[in-house]
């Protein structure tokens, strides 16, 4: 799929979020090594510590099909910041995907682009804690 597909995807996905406290909607969009899309948009709960990112919504769908490899991650949000994947979620993101997998961040106009390795260097990795993926 291209990157404008992924948008396409993202921005979809986006229309469902559930924002009621930020009013702050973000989708995003993963595609998969073999190809295979997956979505998701931030929910928000009252105990705010208990929303869902979407990042992390569309990384667990994927995992959930047993995907593990990571090949392009896009995000976005209604206002067409360039928003860019908060700490927690660029931890999860480093869990699958490789240091040069690309993350792109929807300006409205295009991308800000990024790779993983660049939004999170020195991540904690499953090598560090003695565990082969």
């Amino acid at each position: 799929m291209d990157d404008e597909d992924l948008l396409a995807a993202a921005r979809d996905a986006l229309e469902n979020a559930y924002v009621p406290y930020s009013e702050y909607p973000v989708g995003a969009a993963v595609e998969t090594a073999d190809g295979s899309v997956y979505t998701g948009c931030n929910v928000e709960n009252a105990n705010y510590s208990n929303s869902l990112h979407a990042e992390e919504v569309a990384v667990g769908r994927a995992t959930a099909d047993g995907h593990r490899e990571l090949a392009t991650v896009v995000v976005t949000s209604a206002a067409r910041d360039a928003v860019t994947p908060c700490g927690m979620c660029r931890q999860t993101l480093a869990e699958f995907c490789e240091d040069d997998t690309p993350v792109l961040c929807d300006t409205g106009g295009g991308f800000e682009r990024y790779t993983v390795g660049e939004l999170v260097p020195d991540t904690i990795t499953p090598g560090m804690l003695g565990v082969e993926p």
